[in-house]
């Protein structure tokens, strides 16, 4: 039987730690290489981080796995650099000016938060390739809007949360309400609802905008899962970054199941301590999006415009490392025929 897992993201070697980008904040980590800033050669690879930094064992590490992967076959540079606490789109910019004038190419924004900077260096820089993860507004020659089908993968958890439930309750809760979040809820929803229309889903984001700390505050992430719980929750699946961990946290305390995010959070070391209790993940390739970025600039025809991922590319899919999830026969058959499904029509999910 085919699994429905379709992401295996290796694993690299951690970044030496060096020194911060000036005015800008936060650490960053680099390896040495060559390269100008005009784009003809490249120093390396270079990630702006999303809110929530390298170590929310999901989004932010997904890339730095991409990054890492790249710099190590290609035998060349890689920078990373941390967000600073309420920065400003101006800040933003100027961090990935510097970056691609230090002569790394690609530079890439992890999250939508970066379209406006991404946009504006980028026409500062034409001869410099840059993505931006998660955001499709950014249409400028020298732009990769990295971008994935995560409605998909949230389906494929419904489905998972509704043949898993034996309290009739499941959970959903969003790190910030903003229309990124909307898809993985949607998809979510749907996948419960066409599964098993009797099942409740309760639904919760964490904060209306990021800075407020929807995406990096695992005590929010926490309680809110608590909540849902006492309110008769038995498995809960997250769509909030840093935050997630205290989902998890929280459901493993209560011996409840939760779904991750991202990455496949069973395998995270930092979440080893609630591991029996992560169901499953849903998956977005995101660290290789960022080194087909890179292995597309290296080979001398950089990707541009929209590069949409799903689960008919590989893109998005669901962990299957936990063997509760692995060898549930009527859950995988389940999961098999629902991707069928949505990879060859018949099933449309909703990103609203």
């Amino acid at each position: 039987m085919r699994r429905v897992s379709r992401i295996a993201v290796a694993t690299v070697a951690t970044a030496t730690l060096a020194a911060s980008l000036t005015a800008c904040g936060g650490t960053s980590s680099e390896a040495a290489g060559g390269g100008g800033g005009d784009g003809k050669s490249s120093k390396g690879v270079a990630l702006a981080y999303d809110v929530g930094g390298k170590g929310d064992q999901s989004f932010n590490d997904a890339a730095t796995a991409g990054m890492e992967k790249a710099a190590k076959e290609f035998g060349y540079g890689q920078k990373a650099v941390e967000p600073s606490d309420g920065e400003s789109d101006a800040d933003k910019v100027q961090r990935l000016g510097q970056l691609a004038k230090a002569g790394y190419n690609p530079v890439i924004g992890v999250g939508y938060a970066y379209a406006p900077a991404v946009k504006e260096a980028s026409k500062t820089f034409p001869n410099v390739t840059f993505g931006i993860v998660d955001d499709e507004t950014v249409q400028e020659k020298n732009v990769a809007d990295l971008v994935f089908h995560e409605e998909e993968a949230s389906y494929l958890a419904g489905v998972t949360a509704a043949l898993t439930t034996k309290s009739k309750t499941v959970g959903f809760i969003g790190g910030v309400d903003v229309p990124l979040i909307h898809k993985f809820e949607a998809g979510f929803k749907q996948g419960v609802a066409d599964t098993n229309p009797k099942v409740k889903v309760l639904s919760q984001f964490l904060t209306e905008k990021a800075e407020d700390g929807g995406f990096s505050s695992p005590d929010k992430g926490k309680t809110a899962a608590q909540g849902q719980i006492e309110d008769g929750a038995d498995v809960v699946y997250h769509a909030a970054g840093l935050s997630g961990q205290g989902v998890i946290e929280a459901a493993a305390t209560a011996k409840k199941w939760a779904i991750g995010v991202d990455s496949d959070q069973y395998n995270q070391d930092a979440l080893k301590a609630y591991k029996q209790y992560i169901l499953t993940s849903a998956l977005k390739d995101v660290a290789g999006a960022v080194y087909n970025l890179a292995k597309s600039v290296q080979e001398g025809k950089p990707a541009t415009g929209v590069v949409r991922a799903s689960l008919k590319t590989g893109g998005v899919g669901l962990a299957d490392s936990n063997p509760v999830f692995k060898d549930n026969t009527k859950l995988q058959e389940a999961l098999k025929t629902a991707t069928e499904g949505i990879e060859n029509g018949t099933i449309k999910v909703k990103t609203s």
